[in-house]
């Protein structure tokens, strides 16, 4: 299991840090004792979870655009990182149909001013650089992926993400294969799910927001399989990649992460919580014909277990438990959430029978 104490002290720079997986990993590097910058656009809602975890008033805060080239150089040069997590994306696949251009240039643009930046600075150990199990070119396939399949997306959010690794795959073999000191990696990961995701068009925040607000709950795609995984288990991941490649580039590349089982539906999903939070919520079903998602999708994670020993800690049934857990929380007694959130991690990262 990872030991966060490698992360004491050491100075981490996130962009994206006040998304949803960003935020998280914020937090849990806060409680590990790291120096951390962010770089994000300033969250909307009061009730995101970076202001539930008051990392505004814990950590530097950068606000602005990752395809703003010069602001981000300028904040990254100052703070003078040894790790760097890029999370900063345009990540939902309707909105990437509602604003393709925007799509377009925040997952490349953005991924490929990082990569530049890393080119002219030395302070850097290691640089994670995350994107998508939908960078894949799906073919619906029940075995899943591996790092090696071919890439590509018919919709703009996947076409972005197969284009933000291919500008990773050029710059690492063009420019960082030579460079022993510094491990650079992407990671592609399966959908995360967890407390205190309230975006937009995500099948969780919506049966939660459905609940809190008393509105008709709706599901697109019922019988859509998908890799379902908590973003502890993720984030150990990240974390763990981001510790072995610290000044090493044998790890140089991209990697997996994805549960065990991934044919787990939509709806077995959603049902699972709905019992898990014991409400009485009745699910309509209404298909989007303008919006083209994949039925079938899965990861193979056997390079990330075998090389990294990396594996899952939580089943889908622990997982909706901690997920049900915070949402009631934050229903029924908001002024502990971050007190929840802290236990939580400690559950996840330092109790052996987890």
């Amino acid at each position: 299991m990872l030991n966060l104490k490698f992360f004491n002290r050491k100075k981490i720079f996130i962009t994206g840090h006040t998304g949803f997986k960003g935020s998280w990993l914020t937090y849990i590097l806060y409680l590990s004792g790291a120096k951390l910058a962010g770089y994000s656009h300033k969250p909307k809602n009061k009730f995101d979870n970076f202001y539930l975890l008051n990392l505004d008033k814990k950590i530097k805060n950068y606000y602005g655009d990752v395809t703003d080239k010069k602001n981000l150089r300028s904040k990254i040069k100052n703070f003078k990182p040894d790790i760097i997590f890029h999370l900063a994306a345009q990540a939902l696949v309707k909105e990437s149909y509602n604003n393709p251009s925007y799509t377009f240039s925040t997952n490349i643009i953005g991924t490929l001013n990082v990569l530049e930046i890393l080119r002219e600075i030395n302070t850097i150990k290691s640089a994670v650089i995350i994107t998508s199990d939908k960078c894949y070119k799906n073919y619906e396939k029940i075995v899943g992926y591996s790092e090696e399949d071919e890439l590509g997306g018919e919709d703009p959010y996947s076409a972005s993400k197969a284009a933000a690794e291919n500008v990773f795959f050029s710059y690492q073999n063009s420019f960082f294969k030579n460079k022993k000191k510094i491990g650079l990696v992407s990671v592609r990961a399966g959908n995360v799910i967890g407390g205190g995701d309230w975006s937009k068009d995500r099948i969780i925040p919506d049966l939660i927001k459905s609940i809190i607000f008393k509105k008709k709950f709706i599901i697109r795609s019922p019988k859509a399989t998908r890799p379902w995984q908590n973003v502890f288990d993720l984030l150990n991941g990240y974390l763990l990649l981001s510790k072995k490649s610290y000044g090493n580039n044998k790890y140089n590349g991209s990697w997996n992460f994805g549960p065990n089982i991934s044919h787990i539906t939509v709806k077995e999903v959603i049902t699972g919580l709905i019992r898990k939070l014991n409400v009485n919520k009745k699910i309509f079903i209404k298909n989007d014909k303008k919006i083209k998602e994949t039925g079938l999708l899965s990861l193979k994670s056997h390079k990330s277990k075998n090389n990294l020993k990396w594996k899952i800690k939580l089943s889908l049934d622990q997982s909706l438990n901690i997920i049900a857990e915070w949402y009631l929380c934050f229903i029924n007694d908001k002024k502990n959430i971050e007190k929840l959130s802290k236990h939580q991690i400690e559950r996840f990262f330092y109790d052996r029978r987890h």
